[in-house]
C-alpha cells in the first residue's frame, strides 16, 4: 500500500462522517502472542474486555507477522511490506543509529520517508492519536513523522 492508497483509505473513512460520528480506533499489537491466545479468536484464556472490544468492532483475520517485532510493527503501522519501510531486519538503537543499516533501502533500520503511518493519516483527518508501549520503529520518536512535521502520537508511555 503506498502513501496515496493509505491516505485514500483513511480519508474515505473520515470524510463520510461528521466529527461526532467518527469511529474510535483501537489498534492492539502484542509480541509473542498466538492467533488464538485470546477469547475472541477461540483461545482458552478468558479475556472479557478484549472480547467485548472485538464484538463491537472490526478484527483482523488475516494479518501475518514477520517473525520479529520491528518488521511486524512497520507493516502494521504503514500497510507496507517491512522491506518497503526500511525495516527488513531490526531497528537501530538510539545510541547506535547505524547498527542495523546494511546499506540497502530495505535494511536501513528505521522507517523511511517513503512510508506514512496510519497515525499520520488519522491525525490529518482530525483524530487524536495516542500510543503506549514499545515503539521499536527506529529514530527518535518525536522526529519520525513526515507529514507536516507533526508528531504521530501524543505520547503517554513509550519504551
Amino acid at each position: 500500500m503506498n502513501k496515496f492508497a493509505l491516505l485514500t483509505l483513511v480519508s474515505s473513512l473520515t470524510l463520510s462522517v461528521s466529527a461526532a460520528q467518527k469511529p474510535n480506533i483501537v489498534l492492539i499489537m502484542a509480541d509473542d502472542m498466538g492467533f488464538s491466545d485470546i477469547g475472541c479468536y477461540g483461545g482458552e484464556v478468558q479475556t472479557p474486555n478484549l472480547d467485548k472490544l472485538a464484538s463491537q468492532g472490526v478484527r483482523f483475520k488475516q494479518f501475518y507477522n514477520s517473525a520479529r517485532c520491528c518488521p511486524t510493527r512497520a507493516s502494521l503501522m504503514t500497510g507496507l511490506y517491512p522491506h518497503q519501510t526500511g525495516i527488513g531486519h531490526m531497528t537501530n538503537t538510539p545510541n547506535n543509529p547505524t547498527q542495523h543499516n546494511y546499506g540497502l533501502p530495505g535494511y536501513q533500520g528505521y522507517l523511511n520517508k517513503e512510508c506514512v503511518t496510519i497515525a499520520e493519516m488519522l491525525k490529518l483527518n482530525g483524530y487524536q492519536t495516542l500510543m503506549t508501549g514499545k515503539w521499536h520503529l527506529g529514530r527518535v520518536f518525536n522526529k519520525l513523522c513526515h507529514v507536516n512535521k507533526n508528531e504521530c502520537f501524543k505520547i503517554y508511555m513509550i519504551w
